[in-house]
């Protein structure tokens, strides 16, 4: 008998692991290292700004709810969360649409030039939107969508597509021919087999990249700074920018805008985040 294999033996005796403490002790500290800074803006928008200047790092003495109740009142949030809303279902909607279409044609057809059309999605990964700002903005100007929440979400929809589109391939390349045959059988056509069988199937792939277009337009910043001019159709993040600067003297009152701007994709995030990890673990498994 190896050492090894008495080594394995005694773990499983003592139902101990020493690395086990290591591996929850790293988890601790990005954990921490993550949620301090939320829960540093969530805290002290509950405190006043003198509170704040006395005392940086101490907690709410006494809680002041003044500063959410005043965003929350103010018309001009809640026509940013209407902005937002928008931009991130629209692009939500774009990106599950045209990206499962794709993503069925390139699985579950073979053509001459398939592959190649694959590797230019997978490309697109390589080009973030920063590298397309100047196009964009001319190419937006002369179709005279500059201004619009359209001008915001169809390149949003554009650049979500490739890692859409590398994650529902999987999926639907996993999916049996032989379900595809049976439902021919049965007398299902083309579409009849994309609605009611392939879809269904391929859902928690579709949550994966709708929630993860979803979030990336809410938190989105750089093009609806270039593309939107008008106060009126401002979403949330510009939203914060334009509140900071006209309060730039009262923190308290920036830290419970911005608390209340990031809630949503929060919660929307932190409440589909097993179907999240579900579609990105059949994707790697297809």
């Amino acid at each position: 008998m190896t050492s090894s294999t008495l080594i394995r033996g005694q773990k499983r005796r003592t139902g101990f692991d020493w690395g086990q403490p290591f591996v929850y002790l790293v988890a601790l500290v990005i954990a921490g290292i993550t949620i301090a800074p939320v829960a540093f803006v969530w805290v002290n928008g509950f405190r006043t700004t003198a509170q704040l200047n006395s005392d940086p790092g101490g907690l709410p003495d006494p809680w002041y709810f003044g500063n959410y109740l005043e965003v929350l009142s103010s018309p001009a949030f809640w026509t940013q969360v209407m902005n937002s809303s928008i931009a991130a279902f629209g692009t939500t909607l774009g990106v599950i649409v045209l990206g499962v279409m794709a993503a069925f044609v390139i699985a579950r057809y073979t053509f001459k030039g398939r592959d190649a059309l694959y590797a230019m999605f997978t490309a697109g990964l390589l080009f973030p939107i920063t590298v397309a700002v100047l196009p964009l903005y001319l190419m937006l100007r002369s179709l005279g969508l500059l201004g619009t929440l359209a001008g915001v979400m169809i390149p949003q929809v554009a650049f979500a597509l490739p890692v859409t589109i590398i994650i529902l391939v999987p999926f639907l390349r996993a999916i049996p021919v032989e379900l595809e045959d049976a439902a021919s059988i049965d007398g299902a056509s083309r579409f009849g087999f994309f609605w009611r069988i392939l879809l269904p199937l391929a859902g928690p792939g579709l949550v994966t990249v709708g929630v993860l277009a979803f979030v990336g337009s809410w938190n989105a910043y750089l093009l609806p700074l270039l593309m939107l001019n008008d106060e009126s159709t401002y979403t949330l993040p510009l939203g914060v920018q334009f509140f900071s600067t006209q309060y730039s003297q009262d923190t308290a009152k920036v830290l419970a805008f911005t608390s209340l701007a990031m809630l949503p994709a929060l919660l929307f995030f932190t409440l589909a985040q097993r179907r999240i990890v579900g579609g990105l673990t059949g994707a790697v498994k297809g």
